[in-house]
Order: structure tokens, then sequence, then C-alpha cells
């Protein structure tokens, strides 16, 4: 397990209260095997009163620093939410005008995901004037077929948006909510994954790629690099020395009933220890 005592990373998540559990595994996996001394967590929210934040910090009382920002709840009232998309999921668009200025880059992390291998290279990447960090999981027709749907003029990869390393101090200079916004309402029935949507037209060409098989593997992922490489397909033994993100995407999770895959484990195997 890497570790390094004096190394420190920033981490974002964007929650509510349902969400607490899956953050708390996720950060478990961090303290386990990210590969830093330290992480200061900025969590931006909604409803998350004094005394929970308080039982979240004890419960991390080492080598974590929370710090809790309220997202104003009119920010995105005119924005689409759904039970399987809450209100949430625009945190994190708007996150370099809420961040304190002073932070330089961060990680966002969905709470669907456990690390299983140091992050530092993916932390400490050069950003090449880019405005993100992330990675794709759709195919190259998929990829054709949503710039069509999302009415992009950019041929750029469509970015799934569950792990992104910001580039703070350049979001800060394009960032606009009424941009975004006025993206939303003119393009509101287009939209299946919004956020996801939003920052592929919006920024997709500021966005650098970085390999999902290492920075961002879901189960799905897997399989279609496995049924395209039968000659070189990847199982969890190579995931366990190569993988820093799992990433349980979708609707097929480790801690629902009916799941199926072979990532599964790693969540287990936190979820085991005491």
């Amino acid at each position: 397990m890497e570790n390094h005592q004096g190394a420190s990373a920033n981490l974002l998540f964007c929650v509510n209260q349902k969400m607490l559990g899956l953050m708390g595994v996720c950060l478990k996996s961090l303290l386990r095997s990210g590969g830093y001394g330290h992480y200061d967590v900025f969590v931006l929210h909604s409803d998350l009163e004094e005394s929970i934040q308080r039982a979240v910090e004890r419960d991390f009382q080492e080598r974590v620093t929370f710090h809790f920002l309220q997202v104003p709840e009119e920010l995105f009232a005119d924005f689409p939410e759904t039970g399987r998309y809450p209100r949430q999921i625009y945190y994190r668009l708007a996150a370099p005008l809420l961040l304190p200025k002073e932070l330089d880059r961060i990680l966002y992390l969905d709470v669907d995901v456990v690390v299983i291998n140091s992050l530092r290279t993916f932390c400490e990447m050069d950003f090449e004037g880019s405005y993100y960090v992330g990675c794709t999981h759709t195919r190259e027709f998929l990829t054709k077929l949503n710039q069509a749907r999302l009415q992009s003029d950019k041929a750029v990869a469509y970015i799934n948006t569950g792990v992104l390393l910001m580039n703070l101090n350049a979001l800060r200079q394009v960032i606009r909510l009424e941009e975004i916004s006025a993206y939303v309402r003119e393009h509101e029935k287009a939209l299946i994954l919004p956020d996801q949507d939003i920052l592929t037209a919006l920024y997709g060409d500021k966005i650098q790629l970085a390999d999902s098989l290492c920075y961002n593997l879901s189960d799905r992922v897997l399989s279609f690099y496995n049924g395209s490489h039968p000659k070189e397909k990847r199982d969890v033994n190579w995931v366990r020395r190569n993988t820093a993100i799992i990433h349980y995407c979708g609707r097929n999770k480790p801690w629902n009933e009916g799941y199926t895959g072979t990532l599964g484990v790693f969540y287990q195997e936190l979820t085991s220890e005491k």
C-alpha cells in the first residue's frame, strides 16, 4: 500500500444525506489505497445539518479535513431533476465558482467509486491547457450519436463525469451558470444524462482523456474491452495491479440485489473489513 505522509490531495464530493454511506466507503478506500498522507475533502451539499456534518467528521478523525459548503437551493432551481439524477449532479459544474479561490486543482469523485491503487499519477497530471482530465465510457459510434443529439459542433469524446480532475484556475475564467442554464433550457428534451451531456457539449474540446481501464473502470467498460481484445483480456488480478479507480456506475451496483459483474469484489472487500 502506497502512503506518502507529507503529501495531500484535494477531493470533492457533491451529496445529499442518502449518499453519505457510500461516500464513507469511498473515503475508506482512499485512506487505504489512495497514496496520500492527508485529504482535504470538500463536500458540496444542500441538506446536511450541523449534527450530521460532525458525525461524518467523527468517522474520519485522522488524515481527513472536511470542508462542508452549502449550495443555495435557488442556484439550480430551474434544472431538470429526477430520483436517479438529483440536483446534486449539477453541483460539480458550478464547483469552480463555489470552492475557495486558493485551490488550483481538485479531484471530483462520485460516491459510487472505490479506489484500489494510488491516485498520485492521475491527481498530479499536467493539464496542458485543458479544463478537465476525465475518461470516456463511450465507443466511437455512440460518440457521434451523442454529438448529433446534443447538437454540438465539437467532435469530442462523451465524458463520464464520475471521475474528474478539475483545473480550477482555468475553469473560473470560463464557467458561467447563465450559459449552462441557457443550454439546459434549449436542450432539455434531449438530455439523457444531464450533467454529462452539459459538460461534454460545452467543454468537451477542453477535456484531456485518461485511460478508463486505469482511472474510471466499470464492469461494462471491462466487458467491452475484453470482448474487443480476446487475446489480451483483463481479469480481476490485472485490475488489482493496474487500476486505480473502480466506478460502479449505472444500475448494476454490488450493494443492490441482482448485481452481476466481477468488480464487486473490491467493494465487498472494503465493506467486510472491520
